[in-house]
């Protein structure tokens, strides 16, 4: 697949059950060990709601990219990206796991960073990560996220956001300036 192959778009509501199945398979399920981001150690269920993500593709300053490649399974990849707080927040990331290590991780990141940077103008992306997943956390520390010290708590008894298989998950904020002159871009 070449650079010429590849174009980002927003998800509309059409998109949903294609881009459920691309999440959970990334993160849930023997699928989700042929690639890196697994959770499927310490979490069963769906990784996300068919409704949470209507709700987030409906709402202002909210948008689901899709990495999309030529092919019939055209797509590669996806992320949320929303205004919270004055910040821009990253979430819902998810590429084929047979296609993680190759490079598309770090393009969707990069793309989110520049909507959040220079369209909507903020001045920092936010994400939260499950504090027992180091290798992600290192890898998105290497892209120039930094561990806020700031944590929040699983949403145990919701079943719209997975089946935990232990009880000491919990999320930690991790950050990145994306305005601050000489910042480390993706």
């Amino acid at each position: 697949m070449t650079e010429a192959e590849l174009h980002f778009r927003d998800a509309t509501e059409d998109d949903i059950p294609v881009l459920v199945t691309l999440v959970t398979s990334a993160y849930r399920g023997e699928a989700s060990r042929v690639g890196w981001t697994t959770e499927a150690d310490i979490l069963d269920g769906e990784r996300i709601d068919p409704e949470v993500l209507r709700e987030d593709l409906r709402r202002a300053r909210s948008r689901v990219l899709v990495l999309e490649g030529g092919g019939a399974e055209s797509v590669l990849a996806c992320a949320h990206i929303a205004e919270e707080h004055g910040a821009g927040y990253f979430g819902m990331f998810a590429v084929r796991p047979g296609l993680q290590n190759a490079g598309i991780g770090r393009r969707v990141l990069a793309e989110a960073e520049r909507v959040v940077r220079d369209e909507w103008q903020l001045p920092v992306m936010r994400m939260t990560v499950i504090v027992q997943r180091d290798e992600l956390i290192a890898w998105y520390e290497r892209r120039g996220y930094v561990r806020t010290g700031r944590f929040k708590p699983f949403p145990y008894g919701d079943t719209r956001f997975g089946l935990p298989r232990r009880d000491d998950l919990r999320f930690e904020v991790l950050e990145k300036p994306l305005n601050k002159p000489g910042a480390a871009r993706s």
